[in-house]
């Protein structure tokens, strides 16, 4: 489990450290076994080598779909026989010198079930949600680039899984949740013969899940906004951030039991016509604006975009780690070449400074030459892992 809190003022300079990845007959990968350790992993090869596939592989080591958020038969390596699986070992760099053993995690599929993920933590089955328990994993690929103009729900699942890392309840209360949607939706598609008092207790479910998430979100917006309110505006563009409603006005109060209850009873009808729930957590949505120009996220530049995703997710790894004593592992993907060379050695001096692991790509291994120690680099060609 993790190691306790930071003392406040500090973030924790140690981490979740990934000694151990093996991955069979997971998308190209037949079989690879990689040992890193602590600070930065630089994975370097080919457009198309595999890169991405071993961080989607670390990906699915904590709760939710993983960063590509596929189908679990998409992950299966073609003409394997139906089934993949992840095995890590996580070694919990404790601050003050403690030996505690590494932890054992486990996740894939059979081919007999093909649709069911199986998780195992120390070799025992777990629920996937309970992986959130010992280890935080963030990531950064080139398809969030757009997360600014894109849609509400995109914006909400990345808000979701910043808030999965500081509080892993988080999934047990949107699993829920969106379970109680779903029954209510199909209650109310025939709402004059809809049982009212099933209704009612679908909506009392709705209403405490929802009043959680709510909660989880604010307090992980409340953390993340003191601080990146602590760093500069470069070499990383700084985002303010607002939790908003549908209708895009800041939320002026967090949604409680009892007003969830009332606003789903109150639009049975409005959401019986629009055939879905027209209001709630599941409809809030996460505002950026540059805080330097003032201008909304959604209207900066290409690059100050990235800039912005940048210094939150980085943000967010100090959050994680006063909040749970641990560092996150961090999960960059192509981040390098979209730096120019100062703010890429900004990038790696940061992370190197801040402690714990992240694992980085990148096409070409001179886009990690400058990295301060300790690296671990290897060089993915084929599916397949080497050393370098």
């Amino acid at each position: 489990m993790w190691a306790g809190v930071a003392p406040e003022g500090a973030v924790a300079q140690s981490g979740m450290t990934l000694t151990r990845l093996s991955l069979t007959d997971f998308r190209n990968h037949a079989g690879a076994d990689m040992a890193a350790g602590p600070g930065l992993v630089a994975l370097h090869g080919d457009n198309g080598a595999g890169k991405t596939n071993i961080l989607e592989a670390i990906s699915l080591l904590a709760p939710g779909r993983g960063l590509r958020r596929a189908a679990l038969s998409d992950m299966v390596r073609d003409g394997a026989g139906g089934g993949f699986a992840i095995f890590a070992e996580v070694q919990a760099d404790m601050q003050e010198g403690a030996d505690l053993p590494p932890v054992a995690l486990g996740t894939g599929i059979e081919p007999a079930h093909p649709g069911r993920r199986i998780v195992r933590i120390n070799g025992a089955s777990a629920a996937a949600a309970s992986l959130g328990e010992w280890i935080a994993v963030l990531w950064l690929t080139p398809a969030m680039d757009r997360l600014f103009v894109e849609t509400a729900g995109n914006r909400r699942r990345f808000l979701d899984r910043l808030v999965l890392a500081l509080d892993p309840r988080h999934a047990q209360h949107s699993n829920r949740y969106e379970a109680a949607l779903r029954a209510r939706g199909k209650l109310l598609a025939d709402i004059a013969g809809a049982d009212q008092q099933w209704l009612a207790s679908l909506e009392a479910q709705l209403a405490e899940h929802g009043a959680a998430m709510d909660a989880a979100r604010q307090r992980t917006l409340a953390a993340l906004s003191a601080e990146l309110a602590e760093q500069p505006d470069a070499p990383f563009a700084r985002p303010l951030l607002t939790l908003v409603d549908s209708d895009g006005v800041p939320r002026a109060a967090v949604h409680d039991v009892e007003g969830l209850k009332a606003l789903f009873a109150s639009r049975r009808r409005i959401d019986t016509a629009a055939g879905r729930a027209t209001a709630g957590p599941h409809r809030d949505d996460l505002s950026a604006v540059h805080a330097a120009t003032g201008r909304s996220a959604a209207r900066c530049s290409t690059g100050e975009q990235k800039a912005m995703l940048l210094s939150l997710v980085l943000a967010h790894s100090d959050c994680v780690a006063r909040a749970r004593g641990q560092r996150p592992v961090l999960l960059l993907d192509e981040v390098a070449a979209h730096l120019d060379p100062s703010r890429r050695t900004a990038l790696y001096e940061r992370l190197a400074a801040q402690g714990g692991q992240a694992w980085l790509t990148g096409t070409e291994a001179a886009l990690f030459g400058d990295m301060p120690g300790p690296v671990t680099r290897f060089r993915i060609a084929g599916g397949r892992i080497a050393a370098g």
